[in-house]
């Protein structure tokens, strides 16, 4: 009986670091993301979410009415905080497709600017994967824990 109250407060314990930790890394990660200010915008394109760090930033968006915009791109370009281009990004707008999202690696980005165009101009930066889901971060854990098991 003393063995399985043991086990249980092992597992006990486990389950809380877990949950402890699961929260510091939420709040560690999105304190720092900041929100970036849009230099212009679009009336059929609403962006949802557009912030920064010092390293990387992510873009969320929904685009209303895409009908008359459909084989076009939305160009997203970056600006520093003196106001200095630092890359762009294309998005492709396809039929039946209502929203965006992309990472990005630029480092300082404060403001953005939006705009359509009919092609792709020069060079556009380096996307970053997407994060990680709450499912795939506790599959992870878990293998971890049974390796170090």
């Amino acid at each position: 009986m003393d063995r399985m109250k043991t086990f249980l407060k092992y597992a006990l314990w486990i389950v809380v670091f877990f949950i402890f930790s699961e929260l510091l890394i939420n709040v560690g990660l999105n304190s720092s993301y900041k929100d970036m200010t849009a230099i212009s915008s679009i009336d059929n394109i609403k962006v949802e979410q557009a912030q920064s760090t010092l390293i990387n930033g992510r873009i969320k968006g929904i685009i209303e009415n895409n009908e008359q915009l459909i084989g076009k791109y939305i160009k997203f370009d970056f600006y520093s905080k003196r106001n200095n281009l630092t890359g762009s990004k294309y998005v492709k707008i396809e039929p039946n497709i209502s929203s965006f999202e992309f990472y990005f690696e630029l480092q300082d980005i404060t403001s953005y600017d939006i705009s359509i165009t009919n092609k792709i101009e020069g060079e556009e930066i380096k996307i970053l994967p997407k994060d990680l889901s709450k499912g795939q971060i506790i599959l992870g854990t878990l293998m971890a824990m049974m390796i170090i098991w």
